[in-house]
């Protein structure tokens, strides 16, 4: 799992450097913070409808959705993953 999110993260800050016209994940960056967390909200809800009721397959697509929208707004602060993963350590340490 943290190959591929590092992988997808790495395809997000390369489009940073290198944007691509017609890029989604450019037009997110491009649009700024107000946009990217306005599309994380609207993936959390969609998380929850499909929790209640459209099937662990949906479950799975829309947390893709959520988990990609979360790159990108990490992306966009200068912020990694690994800084995520951090605090995960930092709060699990016996």
């Amino acid at each position: 799992m943290t190959d591929m999110l590092n992988h997808v993260f790495a395809t997000i800050t390369d489009r940073q450097a290198n944007p691509k016209p017609g890029s989604y994940t450019n037009t997110l960056l491009e649009a700024g913070e107000d946009e990217i967390v306005k599309k994380i909200g609207e993936e959390a809800v969609e998380v929850i409808l499909a929790v209640k009721g459209q099937g662990d397959k949906r479950v799975i697509s829309e947390l893709a959705d959520l988990a990609y929208h979360c790159l990108v707004l990490l992306a966009q602060r200068g912020l990694t993953p690994d800084d995520v993963a951090a605090e995960l350590e930092r709060r699990h340490r016996p």
